[in-house]
């Protein structure tokens, strides 16, 4: 006699994209179980940046949450406004429909420059804690009262290569990411040219422009909560005394300092950046 076994289970899928606004979604890497890791990518990234960051963190029971800003990688690239303020109101848009709480807040380069940015305006909405990754902050470029980083026509003629020959930024960028031309291999460097060619001219111009002209000084006395800050001391693209500036300014922060790394270092020193950041998720 036959028998017939009938096995119901039901698999909730989680979103891979997330409308922000009307025609408007975002990618988002969405895996594990746990207290939630929100990880915000730099210029000109993807969420596909911390690969060797999303095992690792749900092995150690967290849920983690790459968020691809708009202009992006896999996220749609309108026609607008690319200031902090625009990517910071996208990231509220996605931690409000996915109901998060009790967050750590991971913001690396630029995207660190937008984590400052969406705590200060929402008052640590979702999250508890921040963590600032080689963030390009509290200015990416020079001032009279800021002699820090780089000077603004540095930042110009990156704009002007941009407009005419983007591979040769990104390909010129890719020679300093790191403590040395070949701390990272070939392999590593040939992905990361991928995820940045994957974005588009458009918002990699916009970016920049944001990130010469934002001034984050006024941001930093707003955030209350903790926040670890992780610099390599090597880094060509945001100087360390950047860290310094940031320690300073905001109260319940830290430094822990990479010593053998550049701009790069959750793929310089992957482990320690690992291990700093589970550390502190869970104290």
């Amino acid at each position: 006699m036959e028998k017939t076994i009938n096995i119901s289970k039901t698999v909730i899928t989680r979103a891979e994209y997330i409308e922000v606004e009307p025609n408007v979604r975002l990618h988002i890497t969405d895996a594990g179980e746990g207290r939630p890791i929100v990880l915000i990518h730099g210029w000109p990234l993807s969420d596909e940046m911390y690969e060797y960051q999303y095992n690792a963190l749900t092995k150690e029971n967290f849920r983690v949450i790459g968020i691809c800003l708009r202009g992006f990688g896999k996220s749609d690239k309108p026609f607008g406004e690319y200031n902090y303020d625009i990517h910071a109101v996208d990231i509220k848009n996605v931690l409000d429909k996915l109901e998060i709480k009790d967050a750590v807040l991971v913001g690396f380069s630029m995207g660190g420059s937008i984590a400052i940015r969406y705590t200060s305006m929402f008052k640590g909405a979702h999250i508890s804690k921040l963590v600032l990754c080689g963030a390009a902050a509290p200015i990416w470029t020079q001032r009279k009262d800021f002699k820090f980083n780089l000077p603004i026509t540095a930042v110009d003629e990156l704009l002007e290569l941009n407009y005419t020959d983007r591979p040769k930024l990104l390909s010129n960028f890719g020679k300093i990411f790191s403590a040395t031309e070949t701390s990272l291999n070939e392999g590593i460097s040939n992905w990361l040219y991928a995820i940045n060619l994957s974005a588009s001219a458009y918002a990699t111009a916009q970016c920049l422009i944001a990130l010469r002209d934002t001034d984050l000084r006024p941001d930093l006395a707003e955030i209350k909560i903790p926040t670890l800050i992780i610099h390599g001391k090597k880094d060509k693209i945001c100087n360390f005394a950047l860290a310094e500036q940031m320690n300073a300014d905001i109260k319940n922060s830290h430094i822990v300092a990479f010593e053998n790394s550049g701009h790069s270092m959750f793929l310089e020193e992957t482990d320690k950046f690992n291990s700093e950041l589970i550390k502190f998720a869970r104290t």
